[in-house]
């Protein structure tokens, strides 16, 4: 070891500095007495697994923010940990700690880096800029209002790097093309947005605006009455653009200790745990370790049954010593000690012995695994290995598919997506007493407080009004944090300890642990009469959900109502398995199912309108389910049923994109779509690649509809709100927040309930000791159930504040101060008007002198044995149309130009909604295209593919606002339909270029290739 002559290495021993390079650490003479060497360096360098600050490191000195500072660590830190930890400055974000996802993004001397890959020497007499040197004397600049105008923020874990590179491009060029945007902000994914409104948001700094953009309003500018339809500037937007809001790494109790998972490196195997005391004694740096024995109740689901997933895999509650995991990623046991100490102990090291057996890691492997010997199943209570079976039946299917004229048939597959949020699991647990009581609190990303705080009670074995459930703001969710996942451990960790304990997943272990899309196996058979009338469906699919049930027996019953699609069919006969396997747990993520069902349905869609000699559009149309019609479950569909709104909205852009492929095609055919296409095998019927030339053009039409809310089972949502003696209302908001904008429209509805400025809205969000239980963000379910809840809730504090004014109910009140007037104008006797000094009203504990309580559980009937029955209250419907360019050549894909139009109900937030459709759109482009999780090949975000923003195409929205009479002020959500359209109106377009039907997602270029290569021969 060089360097460190003249110092005492009394403090080294045992701190395995095996094989560390301590040249130029300049520590000659350093006194490392009492050094904790076990400590903050967490990404390796010179010194791995070293804390030097207490050696008296020569410091480095650099500028951050414009003012000086200095660092006192090893040199090859990494600096989005120097400027974190050691200088507080969270707003820098670490996602993949790889150099891949952008989000540490910060200027060096001027200039975009990745600080997780950038060690802190190299910024040593440099001037650094992190997001939180952006504002100025409190005030936003224009780059950041732009932002907050533009609703280029969204869950904003992104944010702060897309700021920084931003703020680099402008500060070279402040006249950028959008081209040039692209190639700038490049490096940094976002997972919400779609991107779109980002380089709006740009390129409106260098005077350009698009036609179809349009601009936010200030929170003071939206008048009393005028909230709802607003595009209302994000309420939390300014702290997603300071950096000021607190992800779940960004807080650290003081003296937490850290929590490392071991897991398994097998998709199923047996194993044994060695001798723990002697790991213990061999690295002292552990200060605690959980096993399941260390677990009171070991099993948690979303669902009351089957609780099948232990918090750590173990011997069975019955005895023995042997334990067994499902998948690979399984948790087995946890490492409890400092971060940088307990990361830098060997895997080799844990007393672990495997035996490892043969996994079943698809559906059709476990099924019939468990067919020949049902011992080999995943879980006794399944010997089959289905989880659950879904069923529709409605009309004699067999015998209206022979009726029928034409019919079309395929079988088509899905593989696994990953969420791929950039904000990895992280969070912590402390254990604190009140009033007496020993109480955990949990803060952590969750999409579903109250889930977790049931999950972790039991867990624990505790009272549920033992645990807090403290959110954190959520980097992205689309379903993957609707399940538990850090809590439990967390929990154990904590209470075993009675010390603050803190995970932050690695980008890795995020997605080697947590749930994905459901990977899906699908036989599908339509038929229509001669005239193109739908007459039958019959589908088949399964869908492999994993080790775990997970939200599996969602998917199998949510999709069969779906499976027929947005259209009136008399005879449908939809069956479903959901199929245990030793694969990635499969859970909720955006669509449930739906979206694989919708690639199916639609590519058979087309190949009808091709049998009939009709246009694909004008097919759709005409099958199109409208108001009066039922569904596959026989539920009548009375009011708002946008669907042929939604393709009437698309008419001129369908014929549009048509032509313009015909034309770039050298086609002589109609606009129509169709004219030419039985001259071909496929709709199209394009000439092949090699024939027609490399590059070919092609247009695709999708539709969809969307159950908003829980299938059938119950659905509440509670909110409260009050009013303080102060004048401002506090609205207790426990709809959670995920970048989808509970933040902001609760409060919009909430004011226009009121009657009253949303600026006179406060609010506390998510927090199960302050709020009520909203239900889960997911579903697409809390504008049209929780926003129910928020507008009850506030007519029933307005008819309270009416009867304490005097006042009729219909009175219209106003707040000035905290002066309270109610104005009558509807009295016999003429306009009454009272007011009340609010300061000399008593208050409750929480500072409330009235507080409104509302709850809406949406109007279902449960499903019969056929699936008859009503599963939603309402429905929303889009159709999208891709245009796309294919290289025949390299089998690649680029999306031109996508449109959507969507039934949302009624816009609360037009902004907002935009936002959702484009971020859904990015996502359905990265199912179609690129996107397939593989387990131990694709689990970083290097290898696994999601689109950047040169990917995502001008994307052109079309609202269509068919009000929902249950709905408040007729708003439906959006969040779900707007991804489930996208990758089937890309492989129809596919399809129209290249005449070749695509039945595998993602198509990527070699499976593409090979589909033309087949086809040229």
């Amino acid at each position: 070891m060089n360097d460190i002559a003249g110092g005492s290495l009394k403090a080294l021993v045992g701190a395995a500095l095996v094989g560390a390079d301590l040249v130029g650490a300049d520590l000659v003479g350093a006194d490392l007495v009492g050094a904790d060497l076990a400590g903050v360096n967490r990404t390796g360098g010179d010194v791995v697994g070293a804390n030097l600050v207490a050696a008296d490191l020569a410091g480095l000195s650099l500028t951050v923010n414009d003012a000086p500072a200095i660092l006192h660590c090893a040199p090859s830190k990494r600096l989005v940990y120097a400027l974190r930890e050691d200088l507080g400055l969270t707003g820098t974000k670490v996602g993949c700690d790889a150099g891949d996802c952008g989000a540490c993004t910060v200027l060096l001397d001027g200039r975009q880096v990745c600080a997780c890959i950038t060690p802190v020497g190299q910024a040593e007499g440099c001037s650094v800029t992190t997001v939180e040197g952006l504002a100025k004397d409190g005030k936003l600049n224009d780059l950041q209002r732009a932002f907050l105008k533009h609703g280029a923020a969204q869950c904003g874990i992104c944010t702060p790097g897309m700021l920084m590179a931003a703020t680099d491009l402008l500060a070279r060029n402040a006249v950028p093309t959008e081209a040039d945007v692209l190639d700038a902000l490049g490096g940094v994914l976002c997972r919400c947005t779609g991107y779109r409104k980002i380089v709006e948001a740009v390129l409106s700094l260098a005077g350009v605006m698009p036609a179809h953009a349009r601009i936010g309003i200030a929170l003071e500018d939206v008048p009393a009455g005028g909230a709802v339809g607003a595009r209302l500037e994000r309420l939390d937007g300014l702290a997603k653009l300071t950096g000021a809001e607190k992800f779940g790494a960004d807080v650290v109790p003081q003296g937490a200790l850290a929590l490392r998972i071991i897991r398994s490196p097998h998709a199923r195997a047996s194993f044994t745990l060695g001798d723990l005391d002697a790991l213990r004694n061999a690295y002292p740096q552990i200060e605690g370790i959980i096993t399941s024995a260390d677990v009171p109740e070991n099993s948690f689901a979303v669902f009351p049954t089957p609780k099948d997933q232990p918090v750590l895999a173990g011997p069975p509650a019955g005895g023995g010593d042997m334990g067994h995991v499902r998948f690979r990623g399984e948790a087995v046991l946890g490492l409890i000690g400092a971060e940088e100490a307990i990361r830098a102990i060997a895997e080799s090291a844990i007393p672990i012995t495997w035996t490892p057996e043969t996994a079943r890691d698809t559906s059709a492997s476990a099924l019939a695994a468990a067919e020949a010997d049902s011992s080999t199943a995943l879980h006794g209570f399944a010997p089959d290995n289905v989880l659950c079976r879904g069923r529709v039946v409605k009309g004699d299917v067999n015998k209206a598919l022979k009726k029928s004229a034409f019919t079309a048939a395929g079988t088509f597959r899905t593989g696994h997506v990953e969420h791929a949020y950039i904000e990895p699991e992280a969070g912590y647990a402390e254990v604190f007493e009140q009033d007496g009581k020993q109480r955990i609190r949990i803060f952590a990303c969750t999409q579903t407080p109250y889930m977790d705080k049931e999950e972790v009670a039991r867990v624990l074995k505790l009272a549920a009004d033992a645990v807090h459930i403290v959110p954190s703001a959520i980097g992205g969710g689309f379903g993957g944090k609707l399940d538990v996942s850090i809590q439990p451990l967390l929990a154990v960790a904590a209470w075993k300890m009675k010390r603050a304990v803190r995970i932050v997943y690695t980008r890795p272990e995020s997605m080697v642990s947590t749930t994905k899309r459901h990977p899906s196996d699908i036989q599908v058979t339509m038929g229509c009469d001669a005239e193109g009338q739908l007459m039958a469906v019959d589908f088949h699919g399964d869908f492999n959900t994993g080790a775990y049930a997970s939200w599996g027996s969602t998917v199998a019953n949510r999709v069969p109502v779906h499976a027929s699609g947005p259209y009136k069919v008399g005879n449908v006969k939809a069956l479903t398995r959901a199929v245990y396997t030793n694969n990635a747990i499969a859970g909720a993520f955006r669509g449930f199912g739906v979206p694989q069902a919708c690639i199916a349905t639609e590519a058979l869609m087309d190949d009808l309108a091709e049998q009939c000699g009709m246009d694909r559009f004008e097919f759709r149309i005409k099958n199109a389910i409208r108001a009066g019609d039922t569904t596959a479950t026989r539920q009548r569909l009375e009011t708002s049923v946008g669907m042929a709104a939604c393709l009437e909205a698309l008419r001129g852009a369908w014929h549009n994109a048509v032509g313009e492929a015909a034309r770039k095609n050298g086609s002589r055919s109609a606009s129509s779509g169709h004219g030419h296409e039985r001259a071909s095998a496929a709709t199209g019927g394009v000439r092949s690649g090699a024939e027609a030339g490399r590059f070919r053009y092609g247009a695709g039409v999708a539709c969809m509809w969307y159950g908003i809310g829980n299938t059938v089972i119950a659905n509440p949502s509670t909110m409260t709100i009050g009013l303080r003696n102060t004048g401002r209302f506090m609205l207790y908001n426990g709809a959670q927040e995920i970048g989808q904008g509970t933040y902001t429209i609760m409060p919009q509805i909430a004011a226009d309930a009121l009657g009253v400025p949303v600026a006179l809205i406060d609010q506390v969000h998510g927090d199960t000791d302050q709020t009520c239980d909203a239900g889960k963000s997911s579903a697409s379910r809390q504008t049209f159930v929780s926003g129910n809840a928020a507008k009850f809730a506030s007519e029933d504090l307005k008819r309270q504040l009416c009867d304490l004014l005097g006042v009729a109910h219909s009175a219209v009140i106003t707040i000035v101060g905290a002066s309270l007037t109610g104005r009558d104008e509807g009295s016999a006797n003429g306009p009454i008007e009272k007011r009340i000094d609010l300061s000399t009203l008593p208050v409750d504990a929480r500072g409330d002198i009235a507080l409104g309580r509302g709850t809406f559980n949406p109007p279902t009937i449960a499903l019969d044995a056929d699936g008859q029955g009503v599963p939603y209250a309402t429905y929303g419907f889009a159709a999208q149309i891709a245009e796309v360019e294919v290289d025949t050549a390299l089998g690649t894909v680029k999306v031109l130009h996508i449109h959507a139009a969507h039934d949302v109900g009624r816009a609360v937030n037009p902004t907002q909604v935009e936002g959702q459709i484009h971020g859904g759109v990015a996502q359905g482009l990265g199912m179609a295209l690129m996107e397939e999780y593989i387990s131990g090949r694709t689990d970083n975000l290097h290898d696994y593919l999601v689109p950047t923003i040169g990917d995502v195409p001008s994307i052109t929205t079309h609202l269509i606002e068919d009000a929902e009479p249950l709905a408040p002020y007729g708003a439906k959500g959006v969040g779900e339909p707007a991804l489930i359209a996208t990758a089937p109106a890309i492989f129809g377009a596919i399809r129209h270029a290249t005449g070749v039907r695509i039945t595998e997602a993602p198509c990527t270029p070699d499976r593409l290739r090979k589909l033309i290569k087949e086809q040229e021969k």
